[in-house]
């Protein structure tokens, strides 16, 4: 029964921190289906052996249907790139730091040997600012936002990032990277890069802000009609109704559908492990590779994408579309998260 409640909380459409929560651990909660039911036929008896089989059924069907997408029995959603297109394609290397975490060393070296075209670290406050700037501040793009708060940002990029900003879209101490990636072939594509608030006890008694932030990129893709990257640790799940109703909000795809989970969250439990840090694009792209990255002290995994632009192949790729309820409820999120005070 309480595999069962958890999986309805999940679906009832309120912000509340331990509602939202409960999206998060679906594959932990379909192991534990998986086992109880394996338990009672082996020990339950008669009756009870019924019900606790049924329930359990009832769990794993409901988990596996948001779950199965982002593994590699599902199609593609974003198709694989050809090979030859080099100077238009983009290695983006996103990692959370952890701020406590002072293991610079370990993530440079993956980054050296990596040689990402753009590095977006999260978390990372003044002293981690200055580890990536002896290493890389020879890069031609740096954007740099030092915070203390577990919110400060650092964007190392070989390539220009056009018309670049620091945003404070929904909360004045939540920051936000945007501006026009240049590509060798001289494309540019808009790069986006998040990191809202989680709904949790110690953060935000609600997910309201962090759905409004991501509702509101999502709402100015579509409107904007660009081809586009989203980038950063989203604080949400891949399968959750927030980042399902961005993407059809946006348009935008997740190019993980279809080739696997690519948990980077929480790096020391290998039991608990949901993917929270995300790389989203256009119809426009393609995709040359994507990866989780060793370990280097942070509760992160690094995730490596390398991402094509080939608008030509847009019509490959199916995208996601909102209807009007959904439009209208991302309206609201956006206009609430706007207004309301957060309460922590």
């Amino acid at each position: 029964m309480v595999l069962l409640s958890v999986t309805i909380l999940g679906k009832v459409r309120l912000h509340d921190w331990w509602i939202r929560v409960c999206e998060f651990p679906r594959v932990q909660i379909a192991t534990l289906a998986t086992a109880t039911a394996i338990a009672a036929f082996w020990l339950a008896q008669g009756e009870l052996r019924g019900w606790v089989l049924g329930l359990c059924s009832v769990v794993l069907v409901l988990q596996l249907y948001r779950i199965l997408p982002w593994t590699r029995l599902w199609p593609l959603q974003v198709h694989a790139a050809e090979p030859g297109q080099k100077e238009r394609c983009v290695t983006l290397m996103v990692a959370n730091v952890l701020t406590p975490n002072r293991n610079s060393d370990a993530l440079i070296r993956q980054v050296r040997e990596r040689e990402p075209d753009v590095l977006l670290t999260l978390e990372s406050d003044q002293w981690w600012g200055d580890q990536l700037d002896k290493a890389f501040g020879d890069w031609p793009t740096i954007i740099r936002v030092p915070l203390d708060n577990l919110y400060g940002m650092h964007l190392y990029s070989r390539f220009p990032l056009e018309e670049a900003e620091v945003n404070y879209l929904i909360q004045d101490d939540i920051p936000s990277i945007h501006g026009w990636l240049k590509l060798p072939s001289g494309d540019r594509v808009k790069l986006h890069a998040l990191h809202p608030r989680p709904p949790a006890p110690s953060e935000s008694e609600e997910s309201l802000w962090r759905d409004a932030e991501l509702l509101l990129i999502g709402q100015q893709i579509r409107q904007g009609d660009y081809p586009a990257i989203v980038a950063g640790d989203l604080n949400d799940v891949a399968w959750s109704r927030t980042t399902r109703l961005f993407c059809r909000i946006s348009g935008m795809l997740d190019p993980r559908r279809g080739r696997g989970m690519f948990s980077t969250f929480h790096a020391g439990h290998w039991y608990l492990r949901w993917p929270l840090d995300h790389v989203f694009t256009t119809e426009h792209f393609t995709l040359g590779n994507i990866e989780r990255l060793a370990p280097f002290g942070s509760d992160h995994f690094p995730i490596l994408a390398t991402l094509c632009f080939r608008p030509s192949r847009a019509d490959e790729h199916d995208v996601p579309e909102a209807d009007r309820e959904e439009r209208q409820e991302a309206r609201e999120n956006i206009r609430e998260g706007k207004e309301r005070e957060q309460e922590t």
